[in-house]
């Protein structure tokens, strides 16, 4: 007999109390223009972001140059966001300060697409503008998650952005498999091939222009300004390890660092090493975000439904194995499985991290406090990334030297888990479930999905 959850009246937020028809109007208008401005953005990163690492392989980038495209921008960019806090009182408006960021982060794909015309230092240049365009990207992530975090209501924030992000990755799928096949189609000489990138950095550009657009569209809550707006950078780590925030900061933080030391060596496994071609690649890169856009409604409800602490918990202990399942066979339908478990264990971990981090922070910290998570993660992935990039120089042990940072990562991976998973609270009043049960309502509502998807298939074939 099936259980019927029951919902809890949640409490409501200050910006709830607030609202009249005029504003839940405008509000709902901007939601949907949110999922256009992800859908766009998505569409970016499926031409674009998705293939830097391929583009610097083409350059002839080594594994040091490799791990440093894959962590130090994105490192930089973490960084910048201690600035981002000043940068929001000069611009008055967080959407101000986060549509300058899109229009920059879109000019970006001019540099990186000339990279290839610079003589000697190819690589180092593209290392440069990628930092850059990190840097302009991400600068303004805090005040896009405030924003965001006073848009959508606590008890729809699960179910929202699960539907949110299943959208944009769909579209994420379909720009990345034809970005995979535009260079695939035009691998030939050196220039063709250079021709197929500039094609899709081009592409890349515009959509995420068209995204900007979308931004530039949707409605802001008032934002009160605050002169003294919780901790410093240096007094909140320190205070870090005594609140429920501030663990799962360190959790979070943690784990990147376990995840960079293999996250930036994949695409070099595959291509330096499996010889995969450029449409091969793409399908393997895109069963996993398929796969993970798909379950992300099912991860979202269950998050709603039953709290983030349950579903970050599964999912922080399914998530760890991955890498380590990439040492048995370099078979590409082999590799293909790998990505769809992935695709779905990572729809729940991100997930629920999201969402946790706005149920434990207060909306007037939010801001400086998602920056302050995103500077710890910037830091601990690139001291991953660069940890990684020794052992894959110095490993002899393996018939591929990416294969020991592979089981390191999963090691450390699952010790994270096993540290700080138990630390961390429920901050919601949520059903409860077992994790056994857990695991199979996801499965099972995963396999429905699936036999519906298959059923209207086949009748629209009839």
């Amino acid at each position: 007999m099936a259980v019927i959850p029951i919902k809890k009246k949640t409490k409501k937020t200050w910006l709830d109390q607030k609202r009249s028809p005029s504003i839940d109007n405008k509000i709902r208008k901007s939601l949907w223009y949110s999922i256009l401005d992800a859908s766009f953005y998505s569409a970016m990163l499926g031409f674009g972001e998705s293939f830097l690492s391929a583009f610097a392989v083409f350059l002839r980038a080594n594994n040091i140059q490799l791990g440093l495209l894959g962590s130090l921008p994105q490192t930089l960019g973490s960084l910048s966001q201690l600035f981002s806090e000043r940068l929001l009182k000069l611009f008055k408006s967080r959407k101000n300060f986060v549509c300058t960021s899109a229009f920059l982060h879109a000019l970006m794909y001019i540099p990186i697409a000339l990279a290839f015309f610079i003589e000697r230092f190819r690589v180092e240049f593209l290392i440069l503008f990628v930092c850059l365009y990190f840097i302009v990207g991400m600068i303004a992530g805090s005040a896009w998650s405030s924003w965001m975090g006073d848009l959508v209501s606590e008890e729809k924030r699960g179910s929202y952005f699960s539907k949110r992000n299943t959208i944009a990755g769909l579209v994420s799928f379909i720009t990345l498999l034809l970005g995979g096949y535009l260079l695939q189609i035009s691998n030939g000489s050196k220039l063709e091939q250079y021709i197929g990138f500039a094609i899709i950095f081009t592409l890349a550009l515009l959509f995420r222009i068209t995204s900007f657009i979308f931004l530039t569209r949707k409605y802001e809550p008032t934002y009160n300004f605050q002169q003294k707006n919780g901790f410093s950078f240096f007094e909140f780590i320190k205070k870090a390890p005594s609140n429920n925030y501030g663990l799962f900061i360190l959790f979070l933080s943690l784990m990147n660092f376990s995840i960079f030391i293999a996250g930036p060596f994949f695409t070099a496994y595959m291509l330096y090493d499996l010889r995969l071609n450029y449409l091969i690649y793409t399908i393997v890169l895109s069963a996993a975000i398929i796969s993970k856009y798909l379950s992300m409604p099912t991860w979202g409800k269950l998050i709603d439904l039953y709290g983030t602490k349950k579903v970050l918990t599964l999912s922080a202990f399914l998530m760890p194995l991955v890498p380590l399942l990439w040492i048995f066979s370099p078979n590409v339908i082999y590799l293909i499985i790998i990505q769809l478990y992935s695709g779905f264990v990572w729809a729940g971990f991100e997930t629920s991290s999201f969402t946790f981090l706005f149920d434990t922070i207060i909306p007037q910290r939010r801001a400086k406090y998602i920056a302050y998570s995103n500077v710890l993660n910037g830091i601990a992935l690139f001291i991953g990334a660069l940890l990684g990039g020794v052992l894959v120089r110095y490993n002899n042990l393996f018939w591929s030297k990416y294969m020991l940072v592979f089981i390191v990562s999963t090691i450390l991976r699952y010790t994270v888990s096993f540290i700080f998973i138990p630390k961390l609270k429920e901050v919601r009043n949520v059903e409860k479930i077992t994790y056994p049960r857990l695991f199979f309502s996801v499965i099972n509502t995963m396999s429905s999905r699936g036999l519906i998807y298959s059923m209207l298939f086949f009748k629209k074939k009839k």
